[in-house]
């Protein structure tokens, strides 16, 4: 990504007029210069784009103002929350406009007596977090990038995290939306109340529609009681195929962990290689397990798991007794990231996800790819629901995995589906995954989600380019 900014002169495409009431809505909250608009043309892809206007909105009526005025001029408009999206979801297309929602922030609401919260999209996962523990709950879903990815996103991807395998996504975890239309209107969706069923359910379909039918201004969403017990376990295997079964072991007993997560071999060769974390040297798998619940049954339940990770490949099952212990069993997963940034800045990483009894398939079937093209691929993830994040450490100055890179990404998606598994768990489809929906989703499905589309979005000034291919919807 080029990072030196643009010369500083106004952005093109953007009509005086325009301008003139873009300011009148948004004041000071409005950048049109390109050197201050650069850093909103991109997220965690590798996308980037520069848009034509940044707006800051601070309220839900902000929001319906500039839908409007998008459609009357035929702006594109792309909304964004903190940027922390790996797909290109809220990149917006040259000279459209962007749509922060950082600052849409007014009063977060905890309801303890109904076990909700009510809260504008702009505030942060973390911010939720720790204003509903205050009373006792959680709000279940926690992506890595919980302490500055906002509501507004998690809500737009149906980011989940480690705990999706016992909690849910935020689709089970949402009760109901304010919105604004691609068409400008204001939406209300969903109930206040656990049970609900008059009408189709928007809700859900507006999480992970990745802002292609509407702005998610302010949302509703059902609280868990925190649970008074938390133990934590690190299982070691001697091979991928041994930890992928013991997944699929613990995920088969009534006990279900709370968080479930996956490293191969690749990965913990990559983390020995930056600091020394104690593993034996013939470990080349690790599972990172949490369990939760009361304190009287907490021990049992975790011993229950325990059983179920060991197999004839288990190396050991370690139970920590302290917070040390915790600190010390979770630091190998924790110095991954860091470990794969430095490796390869440039890695193209996937989240797919299949049905758990597959995961041994799966892991095997990208060591023969990552082998046939000559590309180092590492594993880790969210096992217990199937989702793994893989990363392909592409090299691209080197001329044979640059060749190599798009025939991998294309087997690796056929090997997915062919094991009934999805293209993306979390991350969503954005514009880096577009071309490839299509071989999961029938022309049926398609057409009626393009039809869904216009109904929401008729002028198509939502995030055009994003989530579904371009194919004739009639």
């Amino acid at each position: 990504m080029n990072t030196s900014d643009p010369p500083q002169t106004e952005a093109p495409g953007l009509a005086t007029r325009v301008r003139r009431e873009l300011e009148a809505l948004f004041g000071d909250q409005l950048l049109t210069r390109p050197g201050d608009c650069w850093a909103y043309g991109y997220d965690n892809s590798r996308l980037q784009s520069l848009p034509s206007a940044v707006c800051f909105a601070h309220d839900h009526d902000q929001v319906v103002e500039l839908v409007r005025l998008c459609n009357r001029e035929g702006l594109a408009l792309a909304t964004r929350g903190k940027g922390t999206g790996t797909t290109g979801a809220s990149v917006p297309p040259p000279g459209g406009i962007v749509l922060s929602l950082e600052r849409l922030r007014g009063q977060l609401r905890i309801e303890p007596k109904d076990r909700l919260a009510v809260a504008p999209t702009g505030f942060t996962n973390q911010e939720l977090q720790e204003a509903a523990a205050k009373h006792g709950f959680f709000w279940p879903p926690d992506p890595t990038s919980a302490a500055v990815c906002t509501l507004g996103g998690n809500l737009a991807y149906n980011s989940a995290g480690p705990r999706a395998v016992k909690y849910g996504t935020p689709r089970e975890n949402t009760l109901g939306l304010l919105a604004v239309t691609g068409g400008g209107q204001t939406l209300r969706t969903g109930v206040r109340t656990t049970k609900g069923v008059v009408g189709y359910d928007l809700t859900r379909l507006l999480i992970g529609s990745e802002g292609t039918l509407g702005v998610i201004t302010e949302a509703t969403l059902k609280l868990t009681p925190l649970p008074e017990a938390k133990r934590t376990l690190q299982g070691i295997y001697r091979d991928i195929r041994s930890a992928a079964e013991a997944v699929s072991a613990i995920m088969a007993q009534p006990i279900t962990p709370c968080a479930l997560e996956f490293m191969d071999g690749q990965a913990l060769e990559m983390v020995r290689r930056f600091s020394d974390l104690g593993l034996p040297s013939q470990a080349r798998a690790l599972l990172m397990i949490e369990v939760d619940g009361s304190e009287h049954a907490i021990d049992a339940d975790a011993q229950q798991v325990r059983r179920a990770a060991q197999n004839a490949g288990c190396l050991g099952v370690e139970l920590a007794r302290s917070d040390e212990e915790v600190e010390r069993l979770w630091r190998t997963r924790k110095a991954l990231s860091p470990a794969l940034r430095n490796a390869a800045p440039k890695k193209i990483n996937e989240d797919v996800a299949v049905p758990v009894s597959r995961l041994p398939e799966l892991i095997d079937g990208l060591q023969s790819l990552s082998a046939r093209h000559g590309i180092p691929i590492v594993n880790f993830g969210h096992a217990g629901n199937g989702n793994i994040h893989v990363n392909l450490l592409l090299d691209p100055h080197d001329p044979k995995q640059a060749a190599a890179a798009e025939p991998c990404l294309a087997a690796m998606f056929s090997l997915v589906l062919k094991l009934g598994g999805t293209l993306s768990g979390e991350h969503g489809i954005g514009r880096v995954k577009r071309n490839f929906v299509a071989r999961e989703l029938s022309a049926t499905a398609l057409r009626l989600m393009h039809a869904v589309r216009r109904d929401f979005d008729p002028n198509g000034i939502l995030n055009p380019g994003v989530a579904l291919p371009d194919v004739d919807p009639v």
